[in-house]
C-alpha cells in the first residue's frame, strides 16, 4: 500500500505525463535497450520502430498515475497486458531493469522538474504496480503449463500444412513436433511465433490470433504479408510467406488473449472484420456454430475486394444455417467482382447501413481490424446506444484510442 504523501506526488505529475509521456517511454526504450539488448530478442522490433510501442507504455504510465490510489480500476488492462506479456516469456526478473530504466528516462527528461521527492515516489509506486503484473503473471504462467496440452516457454511446432487463401493471407497449420495434446484455446486468443531469421541479430516474436476454432489437434493462424521487407511489420510476414515451408520447425507460446467470445451468453452476437481482422471472428464464429447452435450470429466483414478476401468459403459454408447471416463490403471491388455478385455492398460499414440491417441492438458486438475500420464501427455503436459492455474489441499489436476524445488509454507495453 502506498501512503497518501506518495499518492499525492503521483497524481501531480498527471498533467506533466500527459505533456511528456512519449518523449520519457521513448527516451526509457533508447536507454534500456543500449543497457539491455538482450531484451531485443522478447519486444516487437516493428513497434518499436512505429512508435507504437512508446506510445502505448506512455498511455499505461499516464493511466497508472490517474488512478494510483484506485489500481483495482486499471485490473482489466493490468490483465490484459499480462496476458501479452506471458505470451513473450517476460519474468520477474525483467522488472526491475524496466523500473531502473523508467526513473532513469523521468529524470533525463524532466530535468530539474523530475525532483528527488518525484523520483522516490514513482519508484516506490511503480514497485506496487510491478507486484501486481507479476501477481496476475504468476498465475498464468501455471495455469498456461498445468493445463491439459500446455506448456511453459515455448514449444516445437511443424508447419503442417501452408495454404494461401487470397493474394495477401496464407494460413499456417501447426502441430507439435512431440505428437502429444495441445492447449485448448476461447475462440479470439492468439499465439506467440518466435523467429530465428538469417542474418538479424535478434529473434522476432509476433503473435498471430488463432483463425480455427478450438477442438483440433492442430493450431492455425492466418498471415496477412505486409509491403517490402523494409517495414518494420513486414520482415516477419514476408519470411513467413517466402521462406517458411510445409515441415518446417516453429517455436509456439502456449495461446492467451482476453478478448474472447462468452460463450456463457446466449444475446445474438454480431462480428464485424476489416481485412486480417477477420482472424479472430471466424473463430468466433465456428465456435459458436459448434456449442451454440441456437444462438443467432451476424458475420460482416469488409475488404478491398475479392483478390484480398481470405477464408471466404469457410463463411460461405456456414452462412447456409439457420443461425448465421454473414454480408461481404468491397471497397474496390474487380470487374471480376461485380460479375460474380462477389460481395452485398460496396463501400464501407456504415452506421446508416446498421441500422436498417442489423436486427437488434441488444446483441454482443465483436469487432476487429485496421484502425481507421474500428474507431468508425466504435462511433456507431456508441451513437446507436449500445450498452459499453457488449462492445468488445481487438487492436493488432498495441493498443490505440478508439475515440479521439480518449487520447490515453493504457495498453500493452
Amino acid at each position: 500500500m502506498l501512503n497518501r504523501n506518495t499518492i499525492e506526488i503521483i497524481k501531480s505529475t498527471v498533467p506533466v505525463l500527459e505533456k511528456h509521456g512519449e518523449a520519457i517511454t521513448t527516451r526509457f526504450y533508447q536507454m534500456m535497450f543500449g543497457n539491455h539488448p538482450e531484451l531485443l530478442n522478447i519486444f516487437n522490433h516493428a513497434n518499436q520502430k512505429q512508435g507504437r510501442q512508446q506510445k502505448a507504455l506512455a498511455g499505461t504510465v499516464y493511466a497508472a498515475a490517474q488512478y494510483i490510489d484506485n489500481l483495482e480500476a486499471i485490473l482489466p488492462v493490468v490483465k490484459q497486458i499480462a496476458h501479452k506479456h506471458r505470451s513473450l516469456g517476460i519474468k520477474p526478473e525483467h522488472y526491475p531493469i524496466v523500473g531502473k530504466h523508467l526513473l532513469l528516462a523521468i529524470k533525463d527528461v524532466l530535468g530539474d522538474a523530475a525532483t528527488d521527492e518525484i523520483i522516490n515516489a514513482w519508484a516506490e509506486a511503480y514497485g506496487v504496480i510491478a507486484d501486481a503484473f507479476i501477481s496476475v503473471e504468476a498465475e498464468m504462467y501455471e495455469e498456461a503449463e498445468k493445463q491439459n496440452g500446455g506448456w511453459d516457454g515455448f514449444r516445437s511446432f511443424v508447419v503442417d500444412r501452408k495454404v494461401k487463401e487470397s493474394d495477401v493471407i496464407t494460413s499456417f497449420y501447426l502441430k507439435p513436433t512431440d505428437n502429444n495434446e495441445i492447449a485448448q484455446f476461447l475462440p479470439g486468443q492468439y499465439i506467440s511465433i518466435k523467429l530465428e531469421i538469417d542474418g538479424e541479430e535478434f529473434t522476432h516474436i509476433r503473435q498471430y490470433s488463432l483463425s480455427d476454432a478450438p477442438g483440433k489437434d492442430y493450431y492455425r493462424i492466418s498471415v496477412k504479408r505486409e509491403a517490402g521487407t523494409a517495414n518494420p511489420d513486414g520482415m516477419v510476414s514476408n519470411y513467413l510467406h517466402d521462406t517458411v515451408t510445409e515441415g518446417q520447425i516453429l517455436k509456439v507460446s502456449a495461446p492467451a488473449g482476453d478478448f474472447v467470445l462468452d460463450t456463457e451468453k446466449n444475446t445474438p452476437v454480431v462480428l464485424l472484420s476489416g481485412g486480417v481482422g477477420l482472424t479472430p471472428m471466424l473463430s468466433m464464429l465456428k465456435t459458436v456454430v459448434d456449442v451454440q447452435p441456437q444462438r443467432n450470429v451476424t458475420f460482416i466483414h469488409a475488404a478491398a475486394n475479392g483478390n484480398v478476401h481470405a477464408l471466404r468459403g469457410e463463411v460461405d459454408a456456414l452462412s447456409t444455417l439457420d443461425n448465421v447471416n454473414s454480408f461481404f463490403f468491397y471497397d474496390g471491388p474487380t470487374e471480376e467482382d461485380r460479375h460474380n455478385n462477389s460481395f452485398d455492398v460496396e463501400g464501407y460499414v456504415t452506421q446508416d447501413w446498421l441500422v436498417k440491417n442489423i436486427p437488434t441492438f441488444d446483441a454482443d458486438f465483436y469487432f476487429c481490424g485496421p484502425q481507421p475500420f474500428m474507431k468508425s464501427i466504435n462511433t456507431s455503436l456508441k451513437n446507436l446506444g449500445v450498452a459499453q459492455e457488449r462492445i468488445h474489441f481487438e487492436f493488432f499489436g498495441p493498443k490505440g484510442s478508439l475515440e479521439e476524445s480518449v487520447t490515453k488509454e493504457p495498453v500493452s507495453v
